[in-house]
């Protein structure tokens, strides 16, 4: 599965710079789909303003806050050669957790992104257990992508 090349597309609403290229983006993508065998066939990747997360949360969610990201996956969830998704990630948000985290902005950016493509692959993070098994599983990948 490795050979696999997921379309990975990014879009910028915001004001703020992204601190990965596209390229980044892809190989992580890969490195995930490898160890967790599955592919990822199309990947959005879109940031936006905590108005506009606001807005999605609302109308897809029914809850009216800002959040870091809502992840949207469109084929069969038991599909895991040909997942396709998009996540809405708040840039904002994004920036002002790694300040309450002490993290760099670069590896808050990272976090979430590695935390929507869990959740496209089918992690969840509802209960207690399922919170600590995915920030397992960030810390892994997070590790891993030290390079970029």
């Amino acid at each position: 599965m490795a050979d696999f090349q997921p379309d990975i597309q990014l879009f910028n609403q915001t004001k703020l710079s992204l601190p990965f290229s596209e390229s980044a983006y892809s190989s992580i993508a890969v490195s995930i789909a490898d160890k967790e065998e599955v592919q990822f066939s199309f990947v959005e990747v879109v940031y936006v303003d905590e108005d506009e997360i606001v807005r999605i949360n609302q109308e897809h969610l029914d809850k009216s806050y800002v959040t870091d990201i809502i992840t949207f996956r469109y084929d069969d969830p038991a599909d895991r050669e040909g997942i396709e998704g998009t996540m809405f990630c708040c840039a904002p948000r994004i920036i002002e957790q790694a300040k309450e985290y002490n993290a760099s902005p670069d590896q808050e950016f990272l976090r979430i992104y590695i935390h929507g493509l869990l959740h496209l692959v089918g992690y969840n993070d509802k209960t207690d257990e399922q919170k600590k098994e995915m920030k397992a599983k960030e810390n892994t990948y997070l590790s891993l992508s030290k390079s970029l």
